[in-house]
């Protein structure tokens, strides 16, 4: 039955306004912590193994527990989103590795700290789904890539903000305080985001008609601020979906696609981009060198994820894959047989801007788009459970390859990896560029075609 609510026409009909910044803004400060949180990881194992408060098998466990938990975090968020809301989902998840960062800034042994890491991957699993799946759906679809590409830019940022406060309190108060840093800071985002608003469109979906009816119009005073707006776009019908539509022919493939492609980024990011400085230490580097080579080899990581944000709207969401596929196949097979300083930066720094126009695309725009609103959360968390589940082997698959065959032989994972990527997203993928979230449920999109979004 079709809705009198249209809560996608409606939203997607918006100019961009104050609104969408505030939005934007609350779920961006959420998911930085979230990524800050997860990239103190390199600097909290160097220093707690440096002053014995844990050892190399302790650490290990830190890793792999980490991992567990943001797998498992995943799934939960999608079961919880799509159950109970976006909004109830993001403040529990939040909350959860908030408190859990404190509490293991006052970790008495390595184990609590183990163990307090898995309750922070919990809730470092559940930001990523639970982030990019709400601002999908408030985003217009002229914007949407550019802004869900952006979201990825703030969570990446978190890199070099870490590294920086790393070596900033390290040396003169230890690892604690980045904890503290992570669980004050997602605290107060959690009281900010209190007044967040719930997701018209999952409102709607789940027969909430009147509070979605509500909520549109507080919104459409707040953007329109008393001028006319354009009518919506003719509603669609949107049939209701469940787990069984998930194996089903429509969205089967695009599970596959989804799968694929996180399988793919976890393992560019966790198996060649955190073992950089280990690759430069086997290389012969000096600790210092390979510090700073890892530091501007790592400056990529940013114009990456820009160069992503102003390509998904303009050059579309499956030209931008492949093409950031075959830019980091070729520069992945340079890569290896570079030995001059100067080539060594310059290639692995072109490589890594492939690299994270893809973690732009991937993380922040198109996983989200690839499934209808009822079932959007859960379908995103189970390809993020592949994708995050595939990264607890991702360490046994890095050291047998660096043992047998060197850097080349990690490299040549990543690129049978992309070469798959490749041919499942041209095969398979949608086209969800500047079209709206309810008329690719509506179709399916298997034409992958283009339909413009007028303003």
């Amino acid at each position: 039955m079709e809705s009198s609510v249209t809560a996608g026409a409606r939203l997607d009909r918006l100019p961009i306004a104050p609104f969408h910044y505030r939005i934007f803004f609350l779920i961006a400060a959420g998911m930085f912590f979230d990524g800050y949180d997860l990239y103190i990881q390199a600097p909290v194992l160097g220093a707690t193994v440096q002053s014995h408060f844990a050892t190399l098998d302790t650490a290990r466990w830190f890793v792999s527990l980490t991992f567990v938990g943001m797998t498992l975090g995943a799934v939960l968020a999608g079961v919880l989103g799509d159950r109970y809301g976006r909004r109830f989902t993001y403040q529990f998840n939040l909350m959860l590795f908030g408190i859990a960062s404190l509490a293991a800034a006052f970790a008495v042994n390595a184990e609590m700290l183990n163990a307090l890491r898995f309750v922070m991957g919990l809730g470092l699993g559940a930001e990523i789904v639970v982030g990019y799946g709400t601002m999908t759906e408030f985003v217009p679809p002229a914007r949407r890539g550019k802004w869900m590409a952006f979201m990825a830019f703030v969570v990446v940022s978190g890199l070099p903000v870490t590294a920086l406060l790393a070596s900033l309190i390290i040396p003169s108060y230890g690892w604690r305080p980045l904890f503290v840093v992570a669980g004050i800071g997602a605290i107060i985002v959690w009281y900010l985001r209190k007044n967040l608003p719930e997701s018209p469109r999952w409102l709607e979906a789940n027969g909430r008609g009147a509070e979605a009816e509500a909520l549109l119009q507080t919104i459409e005073r707040e953007v329109s601020a008393g001028q006319p707006l354009l009518p919506p776009a003719p509603s669609v019908v949107v049939p209701s979906l469940g787990w069984r539509d998930l194996v089903g022919p429509s969205l089967l493939p695009r599970m596959v696609v989804g799968c694929v492609t996180l399988i793919t980024i976890n393992t560019l990011i966790f198996g060649f981009v955190n073992w950089i400085p280990t690759f430069f230490l086997q290389q012969g580097l000096g600790v210092t060198k390979s510090f700073w080579y890892t530091f501007v080899i790592d400056s990529g990581s940013l114009i990456g994820c820009a160069i992503g944000a102003f390509g998904a709207d303009r050059i579309g969401r499956r030209r931008s894959i492949i093409g950031a596929s075959l830019w980091a196949i070729l520069f992945g097979a340079i890569y290896p047989f570079v030995t001059a300083p100067a080539l060594v930066l310059g290639v692995g720094f072109l490589l890594m801007i492939g690299i994270y126009v893809l973690t732009a695309m991937l993380y922040g725009v198109y996983t989200a788009e690839l499934f209808p609103t009822g079932v959007r959360l859960r379908a995103n968390g189970i390809c993020n459970f592949f994708g995050r589940g595939f990264t607890v082997f991702t360490p046994f698959f890095v050291v047998s390859l660096l043992k047998a065959y060197g850097v080349p032989g990690v490299l040549g994972l990543m690129i049978g990896l992309l070469v798959i990527q490749i041919v499942v997203v041209a095969l398979w993928g949608i086209e969800p560029a500047m079209r709206g979230l309810e008329d690719l449920e509506r179709d399916g999109g298997a034409s992958g075609a283009v339909e413009p979004v007028r303003a």
